[in-house]
């Protein structure tokens, strides 16, 4: 409170004046998409050379990201009594992300199969052009390829190469080494704790850009679309945000009130300013740092959302499994070449293991789908060239369903394992603890823990 006070703010008043004024940051982002939309219709061109903007904003992010889980991981792991108890969390996490990435297959194939999507399009030498270059990329990873790359090549160059995954051995080896060496660790602990301040701050800071990246990332993504590829594909583009809202309102919320009672629609009004953040730059790796602070703001237990959101990222893709299927049907019927029941049930089992891999591939979706084609029914794989206009605006749905599939996992697996605090989260979705958008930490709670020992009390046992 003293600390407070000396700074001339109270503790209740703190978080809503730095919220009121990153509340409009927001609302210049808001400006920034439709300014970017109108550039990009209005001067094609001009919006094409302003996509290093957008670049540069979600390259500053990506820069934050392997720090963040690094010290996320390594406080939550090494603050754990047991080991068992994080592979509990791990074992729970990757069996939900099997089954609910299944789940998400199979409503694709449906829909795709009500909607029809497809038919009465030309495919053109251009499209095959198009889609040889996506089956090349997906030829660069296959699945042996990518469990290797899970393990850096040297301690500290996960932290260089920006991969989520290894950054994630790195920061479970360094939790479990903290774990081992009791109370030596802990002024390690102590460090990274200060560690993490910093690097939130400078997350913080570089959220400031926003605007500028989001203007940059639309105006480029229109000017190279245009209105003819979005009037001509409008199909299949409607039916596969219409699967994704299916997906997150009927089978996600339902599920996350039966387990948490937990409402859908108030954790993802909490989480709205990323989904802007996401819609605004086609990226959802733009919103995980967030995802990450604001998870365990809501109650959910730092071993939990360390282990949680970092994997989901690379497996728990909800949104690109919906994809995989609805545009396999979408190619196969374009191409005048439709599966039978017996072809799409088995296209649905390989999809599940091909999905798995999309993290390790540049441009994953479309490069995965063209990738699985190659191995499945390689006499569509031309038919991928027919939807590369529009990937980047169902890119967007994916990066949105993905971000919603992981918020619900991490909500959860936190109940699952007992490390969810349902009563913080009422109040923080109901607005009585607001989220602290200058630091994106509860540093005001952090700055109180150590006021305990002070006390001569807990000495004597």
């Amino acid at each position: 409170m003293s600390e407070d006070i000396s700074r001339g703010r109270s503790p209740e008043a703190a978080p809503t004046a730095r919220r009121d004024r990153t509340h409009y940051l927001y609302l210049a982002v808001i400006v920034a998409v439709i300014l970017g939309i109108c550039v990009g219709f209005a001067a094609p061109e001009l919006g094409k050379e302003l996509r290093p903007l957008g670049t540069a904003f979600v390259a500053l992010i990506k820069m934050m990201i392997s720090p963040i889980i690094f010290c996320t991981i390594v406080l939550g792991v090494g603050s754990v009594t047991k080991a068992a108890k994080v592979g509990r969390v791990g074992g729970l996490a990757i069996g939900y992300f099997l089954v609910m990435s299944t789940v998400a297959l199979a409503i694709g194939l449906v829909v795709g199969n009500l909607v029809d999507p497809g038919a009465g399009l030309q495919l053109t030498d251009q499209a095959r052009q198009a889609a040889e270059a996506e089956a090349a990329k997906a030829a660069e990873s296959d699945t042996v390829a990518f469990l290797l790359g899970i393990i850096p090549t040297t301690l500290v160059s996960a932290f260089t190469e920006g991969e989520i995954l290894q950054t994630l051995l790195v920061s479970l080896l360094a939790g479990f080494a903290l774990q081992a060496m009791g109370e030596r660790g802990a002024p390690i602990i102590a460090g990274i704790t200060h560690l993490q301040r910093l690097v939130f701050r400078i997350l913080a800071m570089i959220m400031w850009a926003a605007p500028v990246g989001a203007f940059g990332a639309i105006a480029a993504v229109v000017g190279a679309t245009g209105v003819d590829a979005l009037t001509s594909l409008a199909m299949i583009m409607v039916g596969f945000y219409t699967t994704c809202l299916l997906f997150v309102g009927a089978v996600l919320g339902p599920l996350l009130w039966a387990v948490t009672r937990v409402n859908l629609w108030s954790l993802l009004r909490y989480l709205a300013r990323e989904f802007l953040l996401i819609l605004s730059t086609s990226s959802s790796e733009s919103a995980l740092p967030r995802l990450m602070a604001k998870m365990e703001h809501m109650g959910v237990s730092r071993p939990v959302v360390g282990i949680t959101v970092p994997t989901g990222y690379s497996f728990n893709l909800d949104g690109t499994a919906i994809y995989l299927t609805m545009a396999t049907l979408f190619v196969a019927t374009a191409t005048g070449s439709p599966l039978s029941p017996g072809e799409q049930i088995s296209l649905l089992l390989f999809m599940i293991i091909a999905s798995k891999g999309a993290a390790g591939v540049t441009g994953a979706g479309l490069a995965t789908l063209a990738g699985g084609l190659q191995a499945h029914r390689p006499d569509l794989v031309d038919g991928v060239g027919l939807i590369v206009g529009i990937d980047r605006f169902m890119s967007e749905a994916r990066a949105l369903t993905n971000f919603a599939g992981n918020a619900v996992a991490t909500v959860l697996v936190g109940h699952w394992t007992g490390e969810f605090d349902r009563e913080r989260a009422r109040q923080v979705l109901s607005g009585g603890l607001p989220f602290d958008e200058a630091t994106l930490l509860d540093e005001d709670e952090a700055a109180a823990e150590p006021v305990e020992p002070r006390q001569k009390e807990p000495e004597p046992a």
